[in-house]
């Protein structure tokens, strides 16, 4: 095997084409830095997407067991997948190097073709749990006209929209957690009593948590229980609610609440550092997006994109719409203190840990 043949370099590298290169235009230098720039891009894409379709199969499983591989594995795909947009960020810096007046040069050259025509990009965010009601603007994304995808890209993107997300799946793992089973709690000695919640160990955690809050947050105890209990308070909005609680069931978000607060326990660690991977892969798309917005704005100011969106302006409504993963970042409001953590009871301490008793 030869180096060139296993990379087929011959293909890759030969496939930048810079259009003001060809007559009657004036070669425009900082295209060729435009392309490579968005070609590494879709190649990083395209192994996020390799790393999540691994993540995706393994929660396409009934039971996945702690004691096995998975999880691990899904930990750690999760976090190349963090590492992968940490460098698109940082690739951003690289582009930056190309002035208004450089990119001018060809822009009009690219019309109507736009970034927000990257099919794999979409796919990231639909197997992510993107939702298309969710969208800022979401008319655009369903258009096949001048600007917008063409039929096979649209078709596509339709199709993975349709199958499961990995927001989906993990709801569903989170909600399958077994530790809230009666047998787990026999022995358990509840301050008070099961009215607000229905169970003693979210009561008696009620009750510390409204403890906690200064007299400005009295209110984020009905927040508490409509994330957790779905008891909406009568002035709360549709859209506050959907605020609080958007994509994930109140089961699922005890569960991960749970597994937050006693990540110290071995069967929980692994859990535990999922859950944040999801965020941070949220916060790091956030970032990139981010990025994507100041350059767009540095580059053509209010212009109208090539692709006929608003330009900097739809970057802005999507930077503050597309959190994906908001109600698990969410959770760190309704965080005690360590020390005022309920004492759980021998039998579910038990099977939390890795010690024979």
């Amino acid at each position: 095997m030869y180096y060139g043949d296993y990379l087929q370099l011959d293909t890759i590298l030969n496939s930048q084409h810079p259009v003001s290169f060809s007559a009657p235009h004036t070669p425009a230098h900082d295209e060729m830095l435009f392309i490579v720039i968005h070609q590494a891009y879709e190649l990083w894409f395209k192994q996020v997407l390799f790393e999540l379709d691994y993540v995706m199969e393994v929660f396409t499983k009934d039971r996945i067991s702690d004691n096995s591989e998975d999880l691990n594995l899904v930990r750690h795909r999760l976090s190349r997948v963090i590492k992968i947009l940490e460098l698109l960020n940082q690739q951003v810096n690289i582009l930056d190097t190309m002035t208004p007046l450089d990119f001018l040069a060809f822009r009009n050259l690219l019309t109507p073709s736009s970034g927000f025509q990257s099919k794999q990009f979409r796919l990231i965010e639909a197997r992510l749990g993107l939702e298309m009601n969710k969208r800022h603007q979401h008319d655009y994304y369903k258009r096949v006209n001048e600007g917008g995808f063409n039929a096979e890209d649209y078709n596509a993107i339709n199709s993975t929209e349709k199958q499961e997300s990995l927001l989906q799946q993990v709801n569903n793992w989170l909600e399958r957690m077994p530790f809230f089973e009666e047998r787990f709690w026999l022995a358990y000695k509840p301050v008070t009593g099961t009215e607000a919640t229905g169970h003693s160990f979210w009561e008696d955690y009620r009750r510390v948590y409204q403890q906690s809050l200064t007299e400005r947050e009295r209110s984020k105890i009905q927040d508490f229980e409509y994330v957790f209990f779905e008891k909406a308070a009568e002035a709360y909005s549709p859209e506050q609610l959907g605020m609080l609680r958007s994509s994930f069931s109140s089961k699922a978000l005890r569960a991960a609440l749970f597994i937050m607060l006693y990540r110290d326990f071995p069967v929980f660690q692994t859990s535990y550092q999922i859950l944040d991977s999801l965020i941070e892969i949220d916060h790091a798309l956030s970032n990139w997006r981010h990025k994507h917005f100041i350059m767009v704005r540095r580059m053509i100011g209010m212009r109208v994109g090539t692709g006929n969106t608003t330009g900097s302006g739809y970057l802005e409504g999507a930077l503050s719409k597309h959190y994906i993963y908001r109600d698990l970042a969410g959770l760190s409001t309704y965080l005690i203190e360590r020390r005022n953590l309920p004492a759980l009871p021998a039998e579910l301490i038990k099977h939390l840990s890795f010690t024979v008793f």
